[in-house]
């Protein structure tokens, strides 16, 4: 499960690493004892100051304020300068200017996701965790948990919480529509036929929107599909593709049923919606029966309306739905405070009094004693969805890892529904163009 997924293109990372620069945007003194848990401690009075980063929307940024002005008051010799922006996009391309340069003006600590830690991780862009396992409590962490972040035998970051990708149902939109709230059951040809019954009923929101079946953003399924109808997945535990052009063009087949039908938005609105933060999802505004998404979401989607949430459709005997890291908090290898770096992510991770703030907005905490402190106060969207990830967690799925060279995979995937769903492509050549492209990547 520890072994390397990413020894395939080092020096072609570095280069891009240094590209994406181009076209995008010393040890602390210590006088006393150090604690990972907080603890009391006693350090030289000078001031240190640490940056962190992360993407989030406001809410995000407010709740994570209050967690860093509790650990200023714990540490009070280290100040914490926030940076957060809006999308993963616009920290990884600060990322890729500052690594390009030497990491000298990167943030200490800052949030990755997808195949991320490894990329940078693989390229000495992030400090080995080994080197302050103590201080950030990696032990603690199962080894499942970590493998997106571990690069021969290194690892360089740890995960904030795991999610699960689910289907959402609102079910006020579907009594509307006359159709039955589907069970555990239900396949992808179920799918089709609700989603296009309820783009025909011509419902209305109270403003005068029209009602969709399916807000679809086709990254969040894909993955989950490839499992469904693959033994592995997308990857396997080498790296490299274990989906074929088949699988791929299977999937666009099922979006022309239900454009056919009705049952997507015109293309248009389908592909303006990739972007979309949650509160901004034609789910969320109450204009579509049915969505997926991480587990995690689970209370945004009931602004929407009476929400359940269920596993995925399917036409196999698997969910295809595997327990994933929502994001990893990694340390700059170039930071000149490791330590106090250290103690932030330590902080956030694993801090009481930062979980109880926190919960499960970044997934269930992985951290056994962490999951602990949350659990008991879920309740509601939060508690349900923690249902959801625990009955993932005892299922034993785990799916093989994005790879080093995977990170485009979800723009091939967008590019390819572009193709089909405006006529440029049929589901077969666009899936044969979506494996070239990725393969190529991997290799």
């Amino acid at each position: 499960m520890r072994r390397s997924s990413a020894a395939f293109a080092s020096a072609a990372v570095a280069g891009a690493l240094i590209l994406s620069a181009c076209s995008s945007d010393s040890d602390p003194e210590t006088d006393g004892s150090e604690s990972g848990d907080g603890g009391e401690e006693t350090m030289e009075e000078e001031m240190v100051e640490i940056e962190m980063s992360w993407w989030g929307d406001d809410a995000r940024a407010a709740l994570f304020d209050e967690v860093i002005t509790l650990f200023e008051a714990e540490y009070p010799y280290i100040s914490v300068t926030q940076t957060p922006v809006g999308s993963p996009d616009d920290l990884f391309n600060r990322l890729a200017t500052d690594f390009g340069t030497g990491g000298e003006t990167a943030p200490d600590v800052f949030a990755l996701g997808g195949a991320k830690p490894q990329e940078y991780g693989e390229v000495g862009a992030l400090l080995d965790l080994a080197t302050v396992a103590d201080t950030v409590q990696a032990d603690k962490y199962p080894d499942f948990s970590t493998t997106n972040a571990v690069v021969d035998g290194t690892l360089y970051g740890l995960p904030t919480g795991g999610n699960a990708t689910a289907a959402f149902v609102n079910t006020d939109i579907l009594e509307a529509a006359g159709v039955d709230v589907p069970d555990e059951s239900w396949t992808w040809d179920d799918l089709v036929e609700i989603a296009n019954t309820v783009s025909s009923a011509g419902l209305t929101t109270d403003s005068g929107e029209p009602v969709y079946g399916l807000d679809l953003r086709v990254q969040d399924i894909i993955g989950t599909y490839a499992g469904q109808e693959t033994e592995l997945g997308v990857y396997d535990w080498d790296g490299g593709l274990a989906v074929d052009a088949d699988v791929i063009a299977s999937w666009y087949e099922i979006e022309l049923e239900l454009q056919e039908g009705g049952g997507l938005p015109d293309a248009t609105i389908v592909t303006a919606g990739w972007a979309l933060p949650p509160d901004q999802q034609l789910y969320t505004l109450g204009q579509a029966a049915v969505t997926f998404g991480y587990s995690n979401l689970v209370g945004t989607y009931e602004m929407g309306g009476t929400t359940e949430i269920l596993t995925p459709p399917t036409n196999t005997d698997k969910t295809g739905v595997a327990l994933l890291p929502s994001a990893f908090w990694s340390i700059n290898a170039a930071s000149a405070h490791p330590e106090e770096a250290a103690l932030l992510v330590n902080w956030f991770l694993n801090e009481p009094a930062a979980a109880e703030l926190i919960q499960d907005t970044r997934g269930v905490p992985f951290n056994p004693d962490t999951a602990a402190v949350v659990s008991p106060l879920l309740e509601g969207p939060s508690q349900v969805a923690a249902e959801y990830v625990q009955s993932t967690l005892d299922s034993g799925t785990v799916a093989p890892p994005q790879p080093n060279g995977g990170a485009n995979m979800n723009k091939y995937t967008q590019d390819g529904e572009a193709a089909v769903l405006f006529g440029d492509a049929t589901p077969q050549e666009a899936a044969q163009t979506w494996v070239d492209q990725l393969s190529g990547d991997l290799s």
